[in-house]
């Protein structure tokens, strides 16, 4: 019986320990993935631009975009790796509805497009587990208001080329899990600090605030 038991306690450790040394150290990953983001400015609304237009401060709601990239993934050690990425990325703030006089406003929301390079570690708690945190460096391609403006049974398309008022660049610190599964499809979740003022007026401090989540794919190298 004694042997039995030792054999099962060595029969368990070697599948742990096999499980766990799965990825081994120094081996490459490339990871392409899409998702979801959601994303608010802090401070916004005391914007010159945006006040202006709007008057007096209004309700935001939450704004949803999308996001499509890809990291490589170097693994140390089998609890640790390290990862770089690039990314495209919607981002943004969306207002309730309202009026300015007769004029009805509608869909008022300020859309960014960002390419961002994320450089992240990796820290594997458990097989397929991992926490992660990092430094990443975001580069605004577009800045655009728009909205829907209603009056006296006429509609109209409006928008506003506001990239000159914001800072080309944009630092920020992603936290967050992921979870690779047995077929390699991983889940990401990451919020991303924003740490640099985007707003070039110099008055207002605006950074952005961003959560996202991604599904993807790796493939060992």
């Amino acid at each position: 019986m004694k042997k039995f038991f030792l054999v099962a306690a060595m029969a368990v450790a070697t599948l742990t320990v096999n499980a766990q040394s799965k990825v081994k150290a120094g081996t490459w990953s490339i990871q392409p993935k899409l998702g979801a983001t959601i994303t608010s400015i802090t401070g916004l609304d005391d914007m010159n631009t945006i006040s202006t237009y709007i008057g007096t401060k209004k309700e935001s709601q939450i704004n949803v975009g999308a996001t499509i990239g890809g990291e490589v993934e170097y693994q140390v050690d089998d609890r640790f790796s390290v990862a770089a990425g690039v990314g495209y990325i919607m981002q943004g703030k969306q207002w309730d509805d309202f009026n300015v006089g007769p004029k009805e406003v509608k869909d008022f929301k300020l859309e960014l497009g960002y390419v961002n390079v994320p450089i992240v570690a990796n820290f594997y708690l458990f097989k397929g587990f991992a926490v992660k945190a990092g430094a990443q460096f975001g580069f605004l391609t577009n800045a655009k208001m728009k909205a829907t403006e209603k009056e006296g049974g006429h509609e109209s398309e409006e928008s506003l080329d506001v990239k000159e008022q914001l800072s080309t660049f944009d630092f920020s610190i992603p936290v967050g899990v992921s979870y690779e599964f047995d077929n390699h499809i991983v889940i990401d979740a990451r919020y991303n600090i924003g740490i640099t003022n985007i707003n070039k007026e110099g008055n207002v401090t605006n950074r952005n605030s961003v959560f996202l989540a991604t599904v993807g794919y790796k493939f060992r190298l």
